[in-house]
């Protein structure tokens, strides 16, 4: 398309996407957003996924985004269609995933007029994007997708929101696509302080205990190799929260799984014991601090990240380095080849002998059974039958945790879940969006049956795109995370969280042109999942009866130091008791 060219907005919108590599877009049509939809009906280099609600589109978007590293796009319109992406777009912010939102608004003379189906979006979605657009001039239509996208992919990745009047879609000027991006006000940074880093290069040569703590932030720059390479370098276990799975392979001797409320004992011990905290591209959530004054209390802590305003906002750090985390850690790496002469297998020889023995201490396990399902049983039977090779989705709840605990990932981007916001009903459009960028890959949604039915809509929207997306629900009959909260710290009283009509899925799966299938005994786990998972190339919805009993171990109560950890042992009786007297 040649410039100077005179094109309605709609027309430009759509050019510029192209020119930013947009295959797909997720969304929903509605009034004000019709000349956009028009301009799509023929086209052939971006194609709309319709989805069968807004937050559906969003979370699709996201799993395009986080199985990719792409941006995803979302096209809604106003009013409602708008308010329906709020979830989506928080969703995305919390975990720092590129979006750009666009959304319809009524004629730029209506605004503030309450006209049918207007929202103020831009105000509603301000706290939880990077920043948002409303346009007014159709001359400023390009430069503003432009900086959408440069600003959703740059620096800590987030969501950007575009909000589109009616007249500015319908308007036409001359077409300039701008070459490049100017923006005085936002220039990340990307380059660490190579003082600081020669510094944080000495603190690890002197560490007798030292752990890397690995966030999503390592995932998002593309610095797996360069972790792996300071971890076996110099021999320090490697921890990844949940947004950080994937990002180091699980089955190397130096991971140590997720640490926090639900992490592994050996995770949390040597968190608590260390000298020295590497913390790569994590913000220090409660989930993973619990008790914050008692966090690793002997512990320095050198904290990389490209988001100043994460360092130092929840633990006190001693060598903070701002920066983009594949950046900082090759300069690091070069730095520790350089000047480290240490043999760092000695070194470490007896920190490490001490992780294993935690390790063999209190495994990952849970007890078997030989009548009833166990949730933990179909998670493994999962990796065992794929070997690791797949993309995971979840939901959120305990399935969101079995399947972080009981899978193994090796390699990024195959673990896809919703962690700040712990949204319900993500699991499943996300992985409509994995699989839609990648056609060709196994991509699992382990679900549960409260989550399922948050967007079990978009069961229309696989069939409808012929997505082999397979759904794993672990079927309690409980909002399960909420039982098990309730049975361990509010004296079992069940209030609201026993789900009493529960669909079945596999009516429901063949209601909409999918196959369902369910097993109810430990026997038929695996011939379900071979079927499911293997045989069948559609839409697959596998409802596995699990034991409702089943609580999510290790477990550290809201508040306490991440060393408190309870199991399924005498550990939660004396924590019962003491709620039980709370309770009285």
């Amino acid at each position: 398309m040649k410039a100077g060219m005179k094109l309605t907005g709609s027309e430009i919108l759509i050019e510029c996407l192209k020119r930013e590599g947009v295959k797909h877009i997720f969304g929903y049509p509605g009034g004000v957003v019709l000349n956009i939809f028009d301009m799509l009906y023929e086209d052939k280099d971006v194609k709309l996924i319709l989805t069968r609600h807004e937050q559906g589109a969003v979370h699709a978007a996201d799993g395009y985004a986080r199985a990719t590293g792409k941006p995803g796009v979302v096209l809604v319109t106003s009013g409602p269609g708008a308010t329906n992406t709020v979830t989506g777009i928080a969703t995305a912010s919390m975990d720092s995933v590129p979006l750009v939102v666009i959304t319809g608004q009524v004629p730029t003379m209506l605004i503030g007029n309450d006209a049918f189906q207007e929202a103020d979006i831009v105000g509603i979605t301000r706290p939880c994007t990077k920043h948002n657009f409303l346009v007014k001039d159709v001359n400023d239509l390009a430069t503003v997708i432009k900086e959408a996208f440069h600003i959703a992919m740059t620096g800590r990745p987030g969501p950007v929101l575009i909000d589109l009047p009616k007249d500015v879609t319908a308007g036409k000027t001359d077409f300039v696509w701008p070459e490049k991006v100017g923006l005085p006000g936002y220039k990340p940074k990307y380059e660490g302080n190579k003082w600081m880093i020669n510094q944080a290069a000495h603190m690890i040569e002197k560490a007798k205990k030292p752990v890397i703590v690995a966030g999503g932030g390592v995932i998002i720059s593309g610095a797996y190799k360069e972790l792996r390479e300071l971890a076996e370098h110099t021999q320090v276990p490697v921890t990844t929260t949940l947004m950080g799975i994937g990002c180091f392979p699980e089955t190397n001797r130096l991971s140590l799984g997720m640490p926090g409320m639900h992490g592994t004992y050996y995770a949390n011990k040597a968190i608590q014991e260390s000298d020295l905290l590497i913390a790569l591209g994590m913000r220090f959530d409660d989930r993973v601090t619990g008790k914050t004054d008692a966090f690793a209390p002997a512990a320095s802590i050198i904290h990389v990240d490209i988001d100043p305003t994460s360092i130092r906002k929840n633990v006190r750090v001693d060598i903070p380095i701002v920066g983009d985390v594949k950046r900082v850690l090759t300069v690091l790496n070069k730095t520790l080849k350089t000047d480290v002469k240490a043999q760092w297998g000695q070194v470490r020889k007896a920190w490490l002998k001490q992780i294993d023995d935690w390790k063999k201490e209190r495994p990952l396990t849970y007890t078997k059974s030989d009548t009833t399902i166990k949730p933990q049983f179909v998670v493994e039977k999962i990796y065992e039958l794929t070997k690791g090779d797949a993309i995971i989705t979840t939901e959120v709840g305990q399935n969101q945790m079995w399947a972080a605990q009981f899978y193994k990932y090796d390699v990024p981007r195959s673990f896809l879940s919703s962690g700040g916001l712990g949204t319900m009903g993500f699991g499943f459009p996300a992985a409509i969006g994995a699989q839609l960028a990648y056609p060709d890959k196994l991509v699992i949604d382990i679900a549960g049956d409260g989550s399922i039915q948050m967007n079990i809509q978009e069961l229309a929207t696989s069939v409808l795109n012929k997505l082999p997306v397979k759904v794993v629900i672990l079927n309690n009959g409980f909002l399960g995370m909420v039982r098990q909260w309730q049975e361990l710290f509010y004296a079992e009283r069940y209030s609201y969280s026993h789900l009493d009509v529960v669909p079945d899925f596999v009516k429901v799966a063949e209601s909409y042109g999918a196959v369902g299938l369910r097993a109810t005994k430990p026997s038929e786990v695996e011939d379900v999942l071979k079927e499911g998972l293997f045989k069948i190339k559609k839409t697959v919805f596998m409802d596995f009866s699990v034991d409702w009993k089943e609580k999510v171990y290790p477990m550290v109560p809201a508040g306490a130091p991440i060393d408190h950890m309870l199991f399924e042992e005498t550990e939660v009786k004396e924590e019962k008791k003491k709620r039980l007297k709370v309770v009285k």
